[in-house]
């Protein structure tokens, strides 16, 4: 029997369901219902209480047509701020860049949405509710055991005291940055080719571009990482700064707010957009921003989204991650419980969707405050097509059958011939890269 355990009193007896979906967030909201939809009882356990604040505002063209099949289109354009494309601002170019997704390879979906999470996550918790999924609020999953008849059983306790606990078939973990399985199975590495830090708030009265331009994200880079700049509705805008661990334990004694405050002071470009620009909440910070798990299934259970894997926000592809990876999981079980024969292929498919998103994204990320990379990013140029690929993973647009691949080999190949010929350039490149993403362990450092 397979066992990942935290002590717990005794329960009683099981309830029983098909699938049991352990987080609300975006990736356990998608798979759920998918399921329920398709006949199966799932339980979905909910450690908070809808809504509550959450990061990652910024959506991308590729999640709305599974906002289409969950039937949240129209509740999520509601409270959504559109967002037509996405900027880069440099310190080394004279003029910012910006990409718009109706450019891309696929040029149906142009627009994709910044959302307040807390409304977002909301909408699509509610929707697995209506679809039949019976979802459990302010119940924290405690303990899992995997006994020996191919069932999962798992403990959890209720906000208000209440133990439960229950017996099911299958088991989603959703949990986001808790990475509830693959820390009981210790599973859980640091990843070694990136370590960064966030810190994050929200802002009124920040300057916003003029027109259909008012919602686009911006990326700014400054000296030790960069900044998003994310506009919602309501005049709230999601400023926060992602840099590297040596350059967080400086802070010191100063507060978390005095330390982003400053930072921003330090990026020039940003700094004119928040001259009028007043706090909304209270300033918060996480460390160990990249991670990934030694695997992302087993027989009877896979883990989604952050669950699995986190990597660098910088392309906004959280989300999408997290939606793309419950409707693969939602197909994977589907299969698996319909057919214990087909489970091996189901699972292998699904391992493979699993580390495709954080792989394709990452070559980008390891590299995008390279200098080189930099002067890519701020003068693309769409020599066979390569600017319209480009566009199309910053769309999200990596997991259908439009045909960029060809395209993104040759960006990468122009890349690494510019590090050739730039080869004392690309050397401080990399030496200042792996001077950056070296661990300082300080927990202090992310204390307000």
């Amino acid at each position: 029997m397979e066992r990942a355990t935290t002590g717990t009193r005794s329960t009683g007896a099981s309830a029983c369901c098909d699938v049991l979906v352990i987080g609300g967030g975006p990736a356990g909201s998608t798979v759920a219902p998918l399921l329920a939809e398709k006949g199966y009882r799932v339980v979905l356990l909910d450690k908070a209480r809808h809504p509550r604040f959450h990061i990652g505002e910024s959506l991308l063209p590729a999640n709305l047509p599974i906002f289409e099949r969950l039937g949240v289109a129209d509740e999520v354009r509601a409270v959504g701020m559109e967002k037509w494309a996405a900027e880069f601002v440099s310190p080394h170019h004279e003029m910012p860049q910006v990409f718009r997704f109706g450019e891309a390879w696929d040029k149906s979906i142009p627009y994709a949405y910044q959302v307040k999470r807390a409304e977002f996550d909301a909408i699509l918790i509610r929707n697995a509710a209506r679809k039949g999924v019976e979802v459990q609020e302010g119940c924290k999953a405690t303990s899992v055991e995997f006994p020996a008849d191919g069932t999962v059983v798992v403990r959890a306790e209720h906000d208000d005291g209440r133990l439960a606990q229950w017996q099911a078939r299958f088991l989603v973990d959703a949990s986001g940055r808790d990475t509830f399985l693959a820390n009981r199975f210790r599973i859980k590495k640091r990843n070694p080719k990136h370590n960064s830090s966030a810190i994050y708030g929200h802002f009124a009265g920040a300057r916003r571009h003029a027109g259909q331009a008012e919602g686009n994200i911006t990326i700014f880079w400054f000296e030790h990482g960069w900044f998003w700049f994310i506009p919602m509705q309501g005049d709230v805008t999601s400023v926060g700064m992602v840099t590297w661990p040596y350059f967080m334990r400086s802070k010191g004694t100063r507060s978390l707010e005095q330390f982003l405050s400053e930072g921003i002071a330090s990026c020039p470009a940003l700094a004119r957009r928040m001259e009028q620009a007043r706090l909304l909440n209270t300033v918060e910070a996480t460390g160990n921003f990249s991670y990934v798990s030694e695997r992302n299934h087993g027989p009877n259970y896979l883990m989604l989204g952050d669950a699995y894997a986190f990597i660098d926000p910088v392309f906004s592809s959280g989300v999408l991650l997290a939606m793309n990876s419950g409707v693969a999981g939602a197909d994977t079980i589907a299969a698996c419980l319909a057919n214990p024969a087909a489970a091996p292929s189901a699972l292998e498919h699904f391992d493979a969707v699993m580390r495709r998103g954080p792989k394709e994204f990452s070559w980008f990320i390891y590299r995008v405050t390279n200098p080189i990379m930099r002067d890519f990013f701020m003068h693309p140029r769409n020599l066979f097509r390569v600017k319209e690929a480009l566009l199309s993973v910053l769309a999200g647009d990596i997991f259908g059958r439009t045909p960029i691949w060809r395209s993104i080999g040759l960006f990468k190949l122009l890349y690494y011939l510019a590090n050739i010929v730039q080869p004392r350039r690309a050397l401080m490149g990399w030496k200042s890269r792996r001077h950056n993403i070296r661990p300082v362990d300080d927990p202090a450092m992310y204390n307000a």
